[in-house]
């Protein structure tokens, strides 16, 4: 519910905990659990290609609070799961957490959203796999990998058929450049501004411009902007 209405799907996607997977959910009012599919992103000693490794004993384990506010809600949620490595006989495991607070607060009829992640071995649930869970060392042991990723978002209704969202992401990467390299990145932020137009309530067409930067721990960086165009009907 926090998600801000922006063209790219998931927002600012360096800064979003987001991650759609088979699960068994369980909920009971504000609360809710879920046992979820897991699967472990690593990066190999002195950086490379990804490894990914889909053999974890047990499902990661996710649980989120609701509570409701007079002007909207705030949502806390926490992960625990365990990374795993089991490759040409070399086996190894760490237990991952991680704590996502966000919230939706109405200012008449428009709106502001944000959410704030961090944790250890978060990996693909933060950032769309951003930064992988954790990296290997010499001795093919695992050590998990520290993110915080944060966001913003306000919400403007100009009239009944018009609106702009203007959204602010971040994500910081705590790396351990002796296992990982220098290859790897450090940090993201983009800035997302659009302007979107309902001639009918289930039809939306609009525009929206983006802006983001990378950096790598070698200090080298790069930037996007990016325009993008949808038309979106909901059934």
């Amino acid at each position: 519910g926090a998600l801000p209405e922006n063209l790219d799907f998931d927002g600012p996607s360096e800064s979003t905990a987001f991650q759609r997977q088979p699960m068994i959910r369980y909920t009971n009012g504000a609360f809710e659990f879920a046992l979820e599919n897991p699967e472990t992103t690593l990066t190999p000693f002195g950086g490379g290609a990804r490894i990914l490794t889909d053999d974890g004993g047990m499902p990661d384990f996710a649980a989120r609070y609701t509570h409701t506010l007079d002007n909207g809600y705030v949502k806390v949620a926490g992960l625990v799961r365990n990374l795993n490595y089991d490759i040409d006989g070399v086996d190894d495991s760490e237990i991952a957490y991680g704590i996502s607070v966000s919230g939706k607060h109405f200012i008449g009829d428009n709106d502001i959203r944000w959410m704030a992640t961090t944790g250890a071995g978060l990996g693909r649930y933060l950032g769309l796999n951003t930064s992988n869970g954790g990296v290997l060392d010499a001795n093919g042991n695992i050590e998990a990998i520290d993110q915080f990723g944060v966001f913003g978002s306000y919400r403007h209704l100009w009239d009944s058929k018009w609106r702009s969202n203007f959204t602010l992401g971040y994500l910081s990467i705590d790396n351990d450049i002796a296992l990982t390299g220098t290859g790897v990145t450090k940090s993201v932020y983009s800035v997302h501004a659009n302007l979107l137009y309902s001639p009918i309530p289930k039809l939306t067409v609009g525009g929206e411009l983006t802006y983001a930067e990378r950096e790598i721990e070698s200090g080298a960086d790069g930037d996007l902007t990016r325009l993008l165009f949808s038309a979106k009907y909901a059934f």
